[in-house]
């Protein structure tokens, strides 16, 4: 008898979005030529799941009959990784850790796993692009382990669910889950239809056992989880880790997290013998700063519940081209055009002629609006080649018709500036009139309400 033909379906790499037919747009999110081919899930990876544990028929319960509690959490021993997940690892979660390579994902992971094995926490850490020799060179610069770690070089997919199964560690690392291949996929390992098939194994075993599973994703060249966007929304909690491969700061950004709050932040340096944390980022983030140049203003953003304080440098020069170039690092391309075309209406200001370079200095991306009032400082400042007081700090929104607004989580950023010695911050009127703050923790620092940008002109 042959062989039932299996039936294909085609998604869109990007939002997920499935049809019978290969089509040149996504109707769902409008990218134009993202559809794969893959196996309809229901031919797919059915051996393995029939052997996953969890497998038999389930009946529906009543939720006010569920007993719900508080979550519990496994503190990682790394203080920066535990903020980022919200307070440590939820038994039973899928987690996903993408970046680019080499910029320290295995490395975070192995430290994680050696300080949790140190607790007596069983850790079965999965490569598919490693040996067990190289695994080893790598771990031996980050210290000792403790017999609680396990290593299992494999790609099969069978092999590795069965495995986790079978020995039911406390935390799983898979790196990578572009490496983790099945049979019954009938594609490439790497390719979209394999990624996904996978994640949904490791996520039925870590419901089911239930076991903390850890999968490092690779990423594309805009920065984004290689394969398709149903990936991120399998997953429990999405961490990106960032930075300049030449540097040697590191960010962990939390994009999606179901068990805390999203958009956190660790920050992390990498030395010879693996990542260190930073503890107080502002302070980091200023090492090194300008005492009274031109073009240099600190301003405060909220990394989730975090308030950081860095430097926005502006370089505005004369052009020599007829179009003037524009370049941002660390910020909005768009969101620079749109300040600049602000100070050019409403103060008179001819950014037409004129070159500008703006940099968030260390390193870290920041997309807040509240970055807008120190851009436009910094851009002032340069271009009028008079030096913004080094010991103010300003943020706050800027609008479209000049007008300095509100930002939420005013009295963090205060007080994290008053906190390391700065003694003025410049900040929304609005903002102003509703602190709650008492005049002893501000420790002398002065407090500004600005209305406009107008008021600028006076300070610069």
């Amino acid at each position: 008898m042959a062989k039932a033909k299996k039936k294909l379906v085609f998604f869109c790499k990007e939002c997920g979005f499935e049809s019978p037919k290969w089509l040149g747009q996504c109707p769902g999110c409008h990218e134009w030529d993202s559809f794969a081919e893959a196996p309809a899930a229901g031919n797919v990876t059915e051996s393995i799941k029939g052997r996953l544990p969890g497998s038999v028929h389930r009946t529906p319960a009543k939720l006010n009959e569920v007993q719900a509690g508080e979550e519990e959490r496994i503190n990682t021993g790394i203080e920066e990784l535990d903020r980022v997940l919200g307070g440590g690892i939820v038994a039973g979660s899928l987690i996903l850790v993408g970046g680019d390579p080499g910029i320290g994902k295995s490395t975070l992971l192995l430290q994680m796993c050696r300080l949790l094995s140190g607790q007596g926490h069983k850790i079965l850490y999965i490569s598919g692009e490693e040996s067990p020799k190289q695994i080893k060179m790598r771990a031996e610069r980050l210290g000792s382990f403790s017999s609680n770690l396990y290593v299992l070089c494999e790609t099969d997919l069978g092999v590795v669910s069965e495995t986790i199964a079978d020995t039911k560690p406390g935390i799983a690392i898979i790196d990578s889950i572009q490496t983790m291949y099945s049979e019954d996929a009938g594609q490439a390992p790497g390719s979209a239809g394999q990624v996904r098939e996978a994640t949904s194994v490791f996520m039925r075993l870590a419901k089911s056992l239930p076991v903390s599973i850890f999968i490092v994703g690779h990423v594309t060249k805009e920065g984004v989880v290689a394969g398709p966007k149903t990936l991120e929304h399998m997953v429990d909690t999405v961490l990106y880790f960032e930075g300049d491969g030449g540097a040697s700061y590191r960010f962990l950004r939390g994009v999606k997290n179901r068990f805390g709050p999203t958009d956190e932040i660790g920050v992390f340096e990498m030395c010879a013998d693996g990542l260190k944390e930073v503890l107080n980022p502002s302070e980091y983030m200023l090492q090194g700063k300008p005492e009274n140049e031109p073009g240099s203003v600190v301003t405060c953003s909220m990394e989730g519940t975090r308030p950081i304080l860095a430097e926005v440098q502006a370089l505005v020069c004369q052009t020599n081209f007829n179009m003037p170039r524009r370049a941002t690092a660390g910020t909005d391309y768009n969101r620079v055009n749109l300040l600049m075309a602000v100070i050019e209406k409403r103060l008179g200001v001819r950014m037409g002629d004129y070159d500008a370079y703006i940099n968030v200095a260390g390193g870290m991306r920041i997309s807040e609006p509240a970055l807008d009032l120190g851009i436009v400082a910094a851009i002032l400042s340069s271009y009028r080649n008079q030096a913004f007081d080094s010991k103010t700090v300003c943020f706050g929104e800027v609008g479209l018709t000049g007008e300095i607004r509100a930002v939420n989580l005013a009295e963090q950023r205060v007080m994290e500036a008053a906190k390391l010695g700065f003694k003025r911050c410049i900040m929304p009127k609005a903002n102003s009139q509703k602190l709650n703050i008492k005049e002893s923790a501000l420790n002398g620092m002065q407090l500004a309400g600005f209305g406009s940008i107008y008021e600028l002109l006076e300070v610069i």
